[in-house]
């Protein structure tokens, strides 16, 4: 989207433009965009300046446009950049009559300097962005009066629309060495203050020594096939970290309700059976339990989000109100296969979950936490035979491998149990076990982790924290849930 459509409009004088796409004047700053060009032709340095500040399109006057147009030619031929050269580029462009030498020497003759160079360019960028804002909200203006529109599918256009906007002009200076080495001194010494985990803890001893927590800016996908537990780790996660630990996490749960969320919530934390929560067939030892325990469930900084079948925008749009109002420090989504790209055409499926993919990548940048994503396996699991066959592989996820090549680390929930596996090539019992796998991990060591799986309260556990349990008020023995 640029404004080469509305361009088509404007007419153009020796000294003015006229548009009239719309009611009144669009923003414009014609004075800076002649402040720029005249600094380029008497000064060649100055483009190096503002090249990657402007491009052709952020020019209101058409006769700009093309001379930028030139001058980027000359600059990319390592030519020398001045009124004659400039003027024989526009020539050969066949746009000669359009732009005289006479106009091309004009807006030489007004620059002095090129020392103010970068103000000026920034400001014919802010005339730009603020053109380009109006052409797409113009659009959706025009598409909402038409009843033959869907206004949701208008609405997702144009929020694709102002978001690729908002990359293409929210871009981050570089910095120098002495900053990115000031930088790492800092980290480095706040990381030796702690404990070994540097990210969001996952709660999960052996999961956080390789990944020392869930670090910030990551894309992690958490993925396995049905009946594997995702979920029942997704909530586990939850519970560490939001309930036990108080850290503030968003969940955007497009297959469970909020009262599902929070029956599975409670039977982890209450280590009562999820099926007595759907049929509130309680005995007496529940009740104790549910009553001991329900308390550790409020007031904590949990948000979750049961809206189905998101977009990767509404998602975005979700999520930066979370961290906007919560100051979210992780973001689950549950999961990556029931998200779609509205707004956008592609060839199949398999191309729009590379455009999620990316997205997530991008959000997890921009808000500055780590987004754990679900994901579906294929069934090429299904048809391997053996222990090592029933493992999953980073080939095994579905549908792109745009996730595995966007994503910083994934990890798979595997029970062999399920397989009627019941020992690992170590010889360790597998009964009621699970392993996370670490397949990839774009910034440290990949590995396997062994956790105890409790499906019937939707928890998984330290090995080591297995035998731990806490008398109930009427004296009895029950499983104690993690952090109590």
């Amino acid at each position: 989207m640029t404004q080469s459509k509305s361009n088509q409009y404007k007419k153009s004088t020796q000294n003015s433009v006229v548009d009239t796409t719309y009611a009144h004047i669009q923003p414009q700053a014609l004075d800076e965009e002649r402040a720029v060009l005249g600094g380029i032709l008497i000064d060649r340095d100055a483009y190096g300046v503002v090249g990657d500040i402007l491009k052709p399109e952020s020019f209101y006057d058409p006769r700009h446009q093309t001379m930028y147009e030139a001058i980027q030619s000359l600059v990319l031929e390592n030519k020398p950049v001045d009124v004659m050269t400039v003027t024989d580029t526009i020539a050969k462009m066949g746009k000669i009559e359009e732009i005289t030498p006479s106009y091309v020497a004009e807006v030489s003759s007004r620059v002095a300097s090129s020392a103010n160079i970068e103000y000026h360019a920034n400001v014919v960028a802010e005339k730009a962005l603020a053109r380009n804002i109006i052409f797409v909200t113009s659009i959706a203006q025009t598409k909402a009066f038409d009843d033959t529109n869907d206004p949701d599918e208008v609405l997702q256009e144009a929020e694709q629309s102002l978001f690729e906007l908002g990359q293409r002009n929210g871009g981050k200076s570089y910095e120098d060495s002495n900053t990115i080495m000031d930088n790492v001194d800092k980290q480095l010494h706040l990381n030796a203050s702690g404990n070994g985990t540097t990210g969001v803890p996952s709660g999960y001893t052996k999961l956080d020594e390789i990944t020392a927590g869930f670090q910030q800016t990551d894309l992690i996908i958490l993925a396995g096939r049905p009946a594997m537990g995702k979920t029942a780790l997704a909530v586990s996660l939850i519970r560490n970290i939001a309930i036990d630990r108080n850290i503030p996490v968003g969940f955007l749960s497009m297959e469970m309700s909020n009262v599902q969320v929070g029956n599975r919530l409670m039977a982890n934390i209450c280590s009562i059976e999820g099926n007595k929560f759907m049929s509130g067939q309680f005995d007496p030892s529940d009740w104790l339990k549910y009553d001991k325990y329900k308390t550790k469930a409020l007031n904590k900084p949990l948000y979750v989000d049961d809206t189905p079948n998101l977009s990767v925008f509404e998602v975005k749009t979700k999520a930066r109100r979370m961290k906007r109002e919560h100051d979210i420090k992780l973001l689950i989504i549950d999961y990556l296969q029931y998200m779609n790209a509205k707004g956008s055409r592609f060839n199949n499926r398999q191309e729009e979950v590379g455009t999620i993919s990316r997205a997530l990548k991008g959000l997890a940048k921009e808000l500055d936490i780590p987004v754990l994503v679900l994901a579906q396996l294929n069934r090429g699991v299904e048809s391997r035979e053996g222990l090592e066959g029933k493992r999953p592989q980073l080939s095994d996820l579905r549908e792109s491998g745009a996730i595995e090549q966007d994503a910083d680390v994934v990890m798979f929930v595997h029970r062999p149990e399920y397989y009627h596996i019941f020992q690992d090539d170590l010889g360790r019992d597998l009964h009621g076990m699970a392993q996370i796998i670490v397949a990839k991990h774009r910034k440290g060591a990949t590995g396997d982790v062994l956790l105890t799986f409790k499906g019937e309260y939707t928890r998984f556990e330290n090995p080591e924290d297995k035998n731990k349990a806490l008398p109930s008020s009427s004296g009895t023995i029950f499983d104690s849930p993690l952090g109590t």
